[in-house]
């Protein structure tokens, strides 16, 4: 029998925290953070941290771990998240995972590689789509055809998305996408997960994404990159640095852009990460549950009911 775990993914600004403290209550249940920026120490405002008071005494893990100049692989979550799953098990805790690193949670609950994927990296994506317009998709095409030649064997040169995925994660990991897709085959779920992904209307989704970053403006967070650059320097390249709403704000602090103009990219680059989370939940996970507790609130106490008829012992 595999161990039985929750997990609650979702966009950015959908309220994946607040319902995993009321799960956590409920259920007996410890929370377990799938956050690729949390696990750093500081950087409270612009990754929307769970502070000690909305935790209300619930435990919560793989939080303030790291250090800033520290790296931390999506392989070091497998372990990490894995052993808390373990603790948690044998104290007769419900672990709850929750986030929105979708390499995190898949590599956690399938037995599956990821040497070939990348997170996002928008200014490269603008700048390969600037240079389909300037060239044609047919020369971005060639492009991914000399570097990886299986990949673009099955990507179309007018699949413009594509391509620029594939390409995007080869600079960004300097392995092959081909490797990934062939180590992707190979999926084996690693415990009886629950999974549930909160979403809403995306207008108003993109609405509440606008005003939390206006929000991390107002808490500080021009304050905290400012610390965060002051720390690691200018041209910083640190893990810790790539995240949404400092990697605008160092553009701002090397004067290459405006503070209303990096405020508006936090924006732009949040809403564009939110749709790339839903389409790796929609892809990537399997018998994932949907729920829209802003728009139906009623459906909260569904999936309570759901999930104690997932726990009962058989």
């Amino acid at each position: 029998m595999k161990d039985k775990i929750i997990v609650i993914v979702g966009p950015t600004a959908v309220g994946k925290t607040a319902y995993s403290i009321e799960l956590a209550k409920q259920f007996n249940g410890e929370v377990i953070s799938g956050d690729s920026m949390q696990i750093y120490k500081t950087l409270d405002v612009g990754t929307a941290k769970v502070t000690p008071e909305e935790m209300d005494g619930i435990p919560h893990h793989l939080i303030d771990i790291k250090e800033t100049d520290e790296s931390y692989s999506v392989s070091d979550f497998q372990k990490d998240a894995s052993e808390e799953i373990e603790k948690m098990i044998e104290k007769g805790k419900v672990p709850i995972v929750v986030g929105g690193t979708g390499l995190y949670i898949e590599s956690l609950l399938y037995s599956v590689s990821h040497s070939g994927e990348a997170e996002p990296n928008f200014e490269l994506r603008d700048e390969l789509e600037e240079y389909a317009k300037k060239n044609s998709n047919q020369e971005l095409w060639k492009k991914l055809d000399k570097i990886d030649p299986e990949a673009a064997e099955k990507i179309h040169p007018n699949n413009v998305r594509r391509v620029i995925r594939a390409l995007e994660v080869y600079y960004e990991t300097g392995q092959l996408f081909s490797s990934f897709q062939n180590e992707r085959k190979k999926k084996e779920a690693r415990y009886e997960a629950y999974i549930i992904c909160l979403n809403t209307d995306r207008s108003l989704l993109y609405e509440r994404i606008n005003k939390r970053v206006d929000i991390m403006i107002e808490e500080g967070l021009v304050e905290e990159a400012q610390s965060l650059w002051k720390k690691l320097g200018p041209q910083a390249n640190a893990q810790s640095t790539k995240g949404i709403g400092y990697q605008e704000l160092f553009l701002y602090f090397n004067h290459q852009i405006t503070l209303d103009e990096a405020v508006e990219k936090i924006k732009q680059n949040s809403r564009r990460y939110a749709k790339r989370q839903l389409t790796w939940f929609r892809n990537r996970l399997e018998k994932v549950h949907w729920y829209d507790f802003i728009l139906e609130p009623e459906g909260k106490e569904k999936s309570f009911i759901e999930i104690k008829e997932f726990l009962k012992d058989e």
